[in-house]
């Protein structure tokens, strides 16, 4: 189980998030929705452990992966090199079954720039599942999608997370997409001390 329990975080002077207090059960898919620039991504980065400049504490297991709204792979590694970069113990034969399990096989000598950006997403999907992880973050992975290419992402995720059932965060602008992955949605707003979800 993954336990957040953040009392204040600031930069500076400021108050940026006020008392926030969640929990997210194992195989269960919390979205994390608001408005813009309210914090979001702010709260991501202390759970997945990026940004420990706070007061409270969160409880969270070691075998995480996070997926950026970016791909973030090195473009002069080939695909495969992308995934057994991150995972050095995978065979030949796992890594090659977690590229086709998103669409991506037969393409592991491709460069990252010889891959649409949907395939790029696919990548880092297949990466952040190969390590099995008990907690998946997710920062907005379907923006700047086109459509048929979002549904498809979509339904990716929705399988990969059936089948592994990670505890999962995602951050998301789309209520359809929130409604579509999560078990429950939280709504992080302005609050006087900063902001907080309900």
């Amino acid at each position: 189980m993954i336990r957040v329990e953040i009392q204040e975080k600031r930069f500076g002077s400021v108050a940026v998030l006020g008392p926030i207090a969640f929990s997210i059960g194992e195989g269960e898919t919390v979205a994390l929705t608001g408005l813009s620039g309210v914090g979001k991504t702010t709260l991501l980065r202390l759970v997945a452990g990026i940004d420990c400049a706070f007061r409270g504490q969160i409880a969270r297991p070691d075998r995480q992966a996070i997926v950026f709204q970016e791909p973030t792979l090195l473009p002069w590694r080939s695909t495969l090199d992308n995934l057994t970069l991150i995972h050095p113990s995978l065979s030949g034969t796992d890594a090659e079954e977690a590229l086709g399990a998103v669409g991506l096989a037969g393409k592991g000598s491709l460069f990252p720039g010889q891959l649409s950006l949907g395939q790029q997403r696919r990548l880092s999907l297949a990466r952040a599942f190969a390590g099995r992880p008990e907690f998946l973050i997710m920062d907005e992975p379907f923006a700047s999608l086109d459509k048929d290419t979002s549904e498809t992402m979509l339904t990716l995720t929705e399988n990969l997370i059936a089948k592994h059932r990670p505890a999962t965060l995602f951050v998301t602008h789309s209520m359809t997409e929130a409604e579509r992955l999560a078990d429950r949605i939280l709504n992080l707003h302005a609050g006087p001390d900063g902001a907080v979800v309900d």
